[in-house]
Order: C-alpha cells, then sequence, then structure tokens
C-alpha cells in the first residue's frame, strides 16, 4: 500500500480545487496507521471541506475504503492555512470558541 493512499487522496483533492498544484500530502505511519495531512491552498479549503462538512466526510469514507482494501488504518488531517476563506461556524462566531 505504500504510498498508494497519498497519491488517491491527491488525485481526488486535485481534481476540485481551484489550485491543483498547491496541493501536498505528508503521509506518516504509526502504531495507530496511516496518518495524512492535506495541505492546500487557503481560498480552495471551502472546496475541501464543502458545506457542513460533507465533502471532508466524503474523503474520509474514501480513505477508509482504501485503507480496508489494503489491511490499514487511514486517517485524514486537514491543515487549516493561515488566511483560508472558510467560514466559520455561527457557534463559534458568536461565542468565540467551539
Amino acid at each position: 500500500m505504500e504510498g498508494r493512499d497519498q497519491k488517491f487522496l491527491e488525485f481526488v483533492v486535485q481534481s476540485i480545487v481551484d489550485h491543483p498544484d498547491e496541493v501536498k500530502v505528508e503521509r506518516k505511519v504509526d502504531e495507530m496507521g496511516v496518518l495524512l495531512t492535506l495541505h492546500v491552498h487557503p481560498t480552495d479549503m471551502a472546496q475541501v471541506i464543502g458545506r457542513r462538512g460533507l465533502t471532508a466526510q466524503a474523503i474520509r469514507s474514501l480513505l477508509r475504503i482504501v485503507g480496508v482494501k489494503n489491511n490499514a488504518r487511514v486517517n485524514l488531517k486537514i491543515a487549516e492555512p493561515e488566511g483560508s476563506t472558510r467560514e466559520r461556524p455561527l457557534v463559534e462566531r458568536e461565542t468565540g470558541n467551539i
């Protein structure tokens, strides 16, 4: 499975963002499984997260399938860049925290 999950994630995300050349995926393996950390252009965060997080949830589901197929646990962390245009949830805006 070495890197197939990483290449799959890069392909999927590059297909939905406006700046595909700025998509970077870091891969770490430990006793908990595989951790993929996704870095995208700040203006692409909304496209990756999706409305109410549905796009990110769908990507995580696909990665779980890739992991099951290869007997590995694959987790996704989306690194929110400085200056992203993703709007904070209403609760977070009103109270200052989630």
